[in-house]
């Protein structure tokens, strides 16, 4: 079985790099209208360390949030969508005709475009995409009807995949699916956003999540379904707790870095965090095709991922 290499947290590396994008409302969205080249830059760092994937900088770009935030037009916030994914795919290019490692090329699938689409919850910007109790104001066709416009925008812009990403909830999971299907030749993977071994972070079991959605993806558009934005260290339980459904689908993992998070220290703790890579043979073993990280993944960490999950290969 082939696994593939996500990239990592791509605006927490715009902030690595000095840029302001954890303040941003738009979560490095916005430099798709001010900084282009910086996003490009990130995707390179990404694909020089092994990732397979590329994952646009989508996660809070939807139609309303930047027409709210950068005052631009309905037609010129989907036109930034679209950019997202040329941005990914110039990246791709460049690597693949700038790159003198022929040995490494020779090794290498051509990389994917992920489109993401963050959940509902992470436009409220108050961190209710951890909890998801904002989907009991919202139903499904909402939820839908909010998703529809930059899901068609990244889908036209050709994107190789959709990933649908940090959902805290089976609900809005569900509606995704269904608007999904408006698009039957896209495929999407779904990240859901964990709070402990067991259960989604608005409380759902996550074996029932993954058979709910399942059932949906009547079409088969789904390529897989795990866990992203979430401690590493509740994975393995997490995908052990879904073990019936390894067989139907593969698993996608890309947690953040273990590191924790507050609102007065932000980001810390990362001395005492085992590197993701250690987890790699377990959660390939445990049926997860596709391996990345999420926030406060680096491209240094992606490459230590990609080299343990060679290695896991080879020795298949």
């Amino acid at each position: 079985m082939f696994v593939f290499t996500l990239d990592g947290g791509l605006a927490t590396e715009l902030e690595r790099r000095g840029y302001n994008a954890e303040k941003d409302p738009l979560f490095g969205s916005s430099f798709l209208a001010t900084n282009p080249d910086a996003i490009t830059a990130v995707h390179r760092a990404f694909l020089d360390s092994g990732a397979n994937i590329l994952t646009t900088v989508t996660y809070q770009a939807n139609v309303d949030t930047l027409c709210k935030y950068l005052d631009v037009t309905v037609q010129e916030a989907e036109a930034l969508i679209k950019e997202s994914v040329a941005l990914a795919k110039t990246a791709i290019h460049k690597f693949r005709t700038e790159s003198s490692d022929e040995t490494n090329q020779s090794e290498r699938i051509e990389a994917l475009v992920a489109g993401s689409v963050g959940p509902y919850g992470a436009s409220l910007r108050d961190g209710s995409e951890y909890g998801g109790g904002y989907e009991l104001g919202v139903t499904e066709e909402m939820l839908a009807a909010w998703h529809r416009p930059r899901v068609r925008s990244i889908v036209e812009a050709g994107a190789d995949l959709l990933a649908l990403e940090t959902i805290p909830s089976v609900k809005e999971a569900i509606a995704l699916i269904r608007l999904l299907q408006e698009f039957p030749s896209a495929k999407a993977w779904i990240g859901f956003a964990c709070k402990d071994g067991s259960h989604t972070c608005h409380g759902d079991d996550f074996s029932d999540a993954v058979g709910k959605c399942l059932e949906q993806d009547t079409g088969r558009q789904l390529v897989a379904i795990g866990v992203n934005c979430s401690r590493p260290e509740l994975v393995s339980s997490l995908l052990h707790h879904a073990k019936s459904f390894r067989d139907r689908i593969p698993f996608i993992v890309y947690p953040n870095s273990g590191e924790f998070w507050t609102k007065e220290k932000r980001w810390f703790g990362k001395e005492t965090c085992p590197g993701l890579e250690t987890y790699i043979s377990e959660w390939i073993g445990l049926g997860a095709k596709y391996i990345g990280g999420c926030c406060r993944v680096s491209p240094e960490d992606i490459k230590k991922i990609s080299l343990e999950i060679k290695k896991c290969q080879r020795a298949n």
